[in-house]
């Protein structure tokens, strides 16, 4: 496993979980689901199929400091600052341009910082089997199968299964598909042959710097001078200079709808969330008999059912006669809302940028 490497991406701002999580705090950063962060618990589950010397954290210079404080294991020296953000095509790209000037034979995997799987011994089975498979030149990609009809989530349609013996299934990409509304994800949950796509990718760093070549030639030529600048006293002044003209951009847009030699493993028994927005803590938290998850809260909860009751610090929260309902106090802000209407969330966002309440954001 010598040639092995994590990517961890940690620039994001977790708008959909504010009022707790904020610009300077975001979801990642935060011990939202128990003790640790979960940038912490990412780091904790991808150092059973690799060393801390070999995982790089790909952030903002604004969370850099606090990433390396919650993660002292990590060498300083694998972190590497994106100086603005471009989308995450940039972010892998960086990492392997990084990771080949190190490491030409680097096989990198890629995570979100802020996902939460319970059952670890089946994600690093899982990603051992997706290993096997990108060090025979495949761009893989972990799938999730999909228990309801989201339509937060893209999807990945599987072909036929890879032909060879592998520790667990996998199947040719025949196609991803955007976000759909709710008839067509019914559709897809029912046809049987899709995932969700959950945003974690295995693959050589040389096998995806050949497709940024063919797709994004413009960033593969930026990243070219970047890389031959790493490690040398003009590495800062380079990414500086390059980044700034670099197209805002997916890895998903920019190269997996149409790259080449595309393989799924469909990832069950994971109990994976991205805890993307506040309605999901129930899917990981434990609820009381009444369905209410209650965290951090003194609570009295009178005739309250499937609701969720969240504050920063600890106080007292009186409930009376409400039925799937949202609580969150995170101090000098209060988000109160029905569980339906937990994606509207992002139109505060727009709404506080719109009237200049920036020490909201």
């Amino acid at each position: 496993m010598k040639h092995t490497y994590a990517v961890i991406m940690a620039g994001g701002s977790g708008t959909r979980l504010w009022p707790v999580s904020r610009k300077k705090h975001p979801k990642h950063l935060l011990p939202l689901l128990g003790e640790r962060t979960l940038f912490q618990n990412t780091i904790e589950r991808v150092c059973g199929l690799t060393s801390p010397g070999r995982i790089l954290v790909v952030t903002t210079g604004e969370q850099a400091d606090e990433l390396r404080a919650q993660a002292p294991q990590i060498p300083p020296e694998n972190f590497l600052i994106e100086p603005q953000p471009r989308g995450t095509a940039s972010v892998i790209g960086l990492a392997a341009a990084v990771l080949e000037r190190r490491d030409p034979e680097a096989v990198m995997m890629i995570f979100p910082s802020d996902h939460y799987i319970r059952n670890r011994d089946v994600f690093q089975l899982i990603m051992r089997a997706a290993l096997q498979v990108a060090r025979q030149d495949y761009l893989v990609t972990l799938g999730i199968t999909p228990t309801f009809p989201a339509t937060g989530y893209g999807y990945i349609q599987r072909g036929e299964p890879l032909p060879g013996k592998f520790e667990y299934p996998v199947y040719r990409v025949r196609r991803f598909k955007e976000k759909p509304d709710e008839d067509l994800a019914r559709e897809l949950l029912t046809s049987g042959d899709h995932s969700w796509n959950s945003g974690i990718f295995i693959w050589k760093a040389a096998r995806i710097l050949a497709e940024f070549r063919r797709q994004m030639p413009a960033l593969f030529a930026a990243l070219e001078r970047i890389g031959c600048a790493w490690g040398t006293p003009q590495q800062e002044a380079v990414l500086q200079a390059e980044w700034s003209n670099l197209e805002s951009k997916t890895i998903d847009y920019g190269v997996m709808e149409h790259a080449e030699n595309v393989a799924v493993l469909p990832a069950s028994g994971l109990e994976w969330s991205d805890v993307g927005m506040w309605d999901s803590l129930f899917d990981v938290l434990l609820p009381d008999k009444n369905g209410n998850v209650v965290v951090n809260s003194d609570h009295l909860l009178l005739d309250t059912h499937k609701s969720l009751i969240y504050t920063t610090e600890k106080k007292l929260i009186v409930t009376i006669g409400v039925d799937n309902l949202m609580i969150v106090d995170a101090g000098d802000a209060l988000l109160v809302c029905h569980r339906d209407q937990a994606q509207r969330v992002r139109q505060v966002i727009e709404g506080l940028k719109n009237s200049q309440r920036e020490e909201y954001l």
